[in-house]
């Protein structure tokens, strides 16, 4: 199993606090612009990074990261493109953790076993496939866990304690519960109802618990941070994209709002002096 997340966790852990997670997607809006924008995250403030596969049809996404899928395809997003990337990174960050998240259809057809090596060599530390359910581990997450990938597992608000230990049952790396039903992009999360899952989380596995799904600036990365052991970063990063007017405007808005919510999350756990 590759130990850069299970480092990640522990050297968060010891500083007493959450971990950004940042996603954005492979190729978007073009491969090197893409490349500049995840080299440059660890500096920015990415604990972890989420690289999406674009698919063309990304069922639980929102309008803004389906968007951004058909960029990066419209520029000619394949998935070998996508492992090009993670290896460029590793050349020179060999620590910060990239999980790619997405759909099993690129993955099958690319061929599973092929995939699993494939992302390995590239430096590829986990999986998150949105659509395979554990009834289906068989197919693509026992074989990536004994090649040494670690697959992480979305739970949710509908994820009961029947449901949860089987949902559970191979996950590793770290448990990515998911804030709100419904699509990426929309909605905000109550933080209430969050620290109650990710309470239950913690009483049914070790793992660290990351939330994502409707956060989208540093005050409500902060809240997060303050119950979760890390906070997820999708559609706000990923619109940045699109927003920008060109290349350079891409690069500075994505980083430079990550430079704003890893100063929230940084923060949130830190005493507030008395006056």
């Amino acid at each position: 199993m590759s130990g850069r997340i299970e480092a990640r966790f522990a050297k968060l852990k010891a500083e007493a606090r959450a971990g950004l997670v940042t996603f954005i997607t492979a190729g978007d809006p073009d491969q090197a612009t893409s490349l500049a924008i995840l080299r440059q995250l660890p500096a920015a403030g990415a604990d972890l990074i989420e690289l999406g596969m674009p698919f063309t049809d990304p069922m639980a996404e929102g309008p803004t990261i389906q968007a951004s899928y058909l960029r990066a395809l419209q520029d000619g997003a394949t998935m070998q493109r996508t492992f090009d990337l993670v290896r460029a990174f590793r050349k020179e960050d060999a620590a910060t953790p990239i999980a790619l998240m997405g759909y099993y259809n690129p993955i099958y057809s690319y061929g599973p076993e092929r995939f699993i090596k494939d992302a390995l060599a590239a430096g590829v530390d986990g999986m998150i496939v949105v659509d395979l359910t554990p009834e289906e581990d068989g197919e693509f997450c026992v074989p990536a866990l004994r090649a040494g990938l670690n697959f992480i597992r979305l739970t949710a608000p509908t994820t009961d304690d029947k449901r949860l230990p089987a949902v559970l049952a191979h996950t590793a790396g770290f448990i990515y519960y998911v804030s709100l039903t419904g699509i990426t992009g929309v909605g905000t999360p109550d933080l209430a109802a969050v620290a109650s899952a990710v309470e239950r989380l913690h009483r049914h596995s070790s793992l660290p618990v990351a939330v994502g799904f409707g956060i989208r600036t540093a005050e409500q990365a902060g809240a997060i941070a303050r119950v979760a052991d890390a906070v997820v970063v999708g559609s706000a990063l990923v619109n940045q994209v699109a927003m920008a007017k060109d290349r350079q405007g891409a690069i500075d808005g994505v980083l430079g709002l990550v430079r704003e919510l890893a100063a929230g999350v940084r923060q949130a756990r830190k005493p507030v002096a008395a006056e």
